[in-house]
């Protein structure tokens, strides 16, 4: 009969009836080792089904995942948060740049921004991609949208304030370029407006056209005057299109030109006066009949000169405006 008598680490003790004394009995490595083996598998079983038991079946989350899922709640709080601001933000501005096309630059005569410059967006290449992963992905985008929209908006409107400061500083000296009397002076029975500004039936070529000023229909001879301060721009001699034709550069964006003229009186470079002579009225270029054709331009386009003069003026004033600009005195 053997009997175990003790155990170290590697070997064990068997006691020999026979020869009355404890032997050692070595184990075998390869026994060790496939022992530990069987051990750590079962301990990772153990644990892998404890898991599964906790998540799975009892429906909770692990530990970890508790963490990420406290994290992500509070940053989607966050920019739940911070995109009321950004709606906020976003009304006011809105109520500034139509206050600043409504108001400002209607004041000093500039073109309001149009909506699809001031709403322009971000195109071509996904600039967010970087931002489309995981739950929140949406949310995040849309607030990164947002923020750069908003942050276009606003240099847009930091701009626009800028001209808007920049032109009433010099009001004064606006006042004076902004064409406000008529090229001619309105004595009744003198002339008759032959043509307005818009679409009409081309006189000549008989096809609908657009006419990008007015027609003064008189006898040729008329006097011509600017209706601004400015200088010059561009002196024309031709026996097409405006004919005989003066530009002036009034600054502040206007331009004025005066076409179809029988005689021009200045040069190009000169500077004039509201009331400043410029020549004589004519039938030359593409006419149909002796008349001043005026156009008055804002920033290169043409817009309808109606809205720059009164032809009511009393002819007496108008003579007295261009007397004093003729004997040196300001317009």
């Amino acid at each position: 009969m053997e009997y175990i008598c003790a155990m170290s680490k590697f070997k064990k003790y068997i006691f020999n009836p026979e020869t009355l004394t404890y032997e050692p009995t070595e184990r075998s490595a390869r026994r060790r080792v496939l022992k530990s083996v069987l051990l750590f598998a079962g301990s990772i079983a153990a644990a892998l089904f404890y898991v599964w038991i906790y998540t799975s079946v009892l429906g909770n989350d692990l530990p970890k995942t508790v963490i990420i899922k406290k994290n992500n709640a509070k940053w989607s709080a966050r920019y739940e948060v911070m995109n009321r601001q950004l709606d906020s933000y976003a009304e006011a501005l809105s109520v500034l740049s139509v206050r600043d096309n409504d108001i400002y630059r209607s004041v000093f005569g500039m073109f309001e921004i149009p909506s699809e410059v001031r709403n322009a967006g971000f195109g071509g290449v996904n600039r967010y991609a970087y931002l489309e992963y995981g739950d929140c992905s949406p949310l995040l985008r849309n607030t990164a949208v947002r923020l750069d929209v908003l942050t276009k908006k606003a240099y847009v409107q930091s701009k626009s304030f800028d001209e808007v400061a920049a032109v009433s500083k010099h009001s004064g000296d606006m006042a004076l370029c902004i064409p406000v009397i008529s090229p001619i002076c309105p004595l009744p029975g003198s002339y008759h407006i032959s043509s307005s500004f818009g679409r009409r039936t081309d006189p000549v070529y008989g096809r609908t056209a657009f006419h990008e000023g007015i027609d003064f229909a008189m006898p040729v001879g008329n006097k011509v005057y600017s209706t601004a301060d400015g200088v010059v721009e561009k002196v024309r001699h031709a026996f097409f299109g405006y004919g005989n034709s003066v530009v002036v550069d009034h600054g502040f964006g206007y331009k004025t030109r005066y076409a179809h003229m029988k005689e021009i009186s200045v040069h190009e470079g000169d500077s004039v006066k509201r009331g400043s002579f410029l020549g004589l009225s004519g039938n030359s270029g593409k006419s149909t009949g002796p008349h001043l054709h005026y156009e008055v331009l804002y920033k290169d386009k043409p817009v309808n000169p109606a809205n720059y003069f009164d032809l009511s003026m009393d002819p007496g004033d108008y003579e007295a405006l261009v007397e004093k600009v003729k004997n040196g005195g300001m317009s």
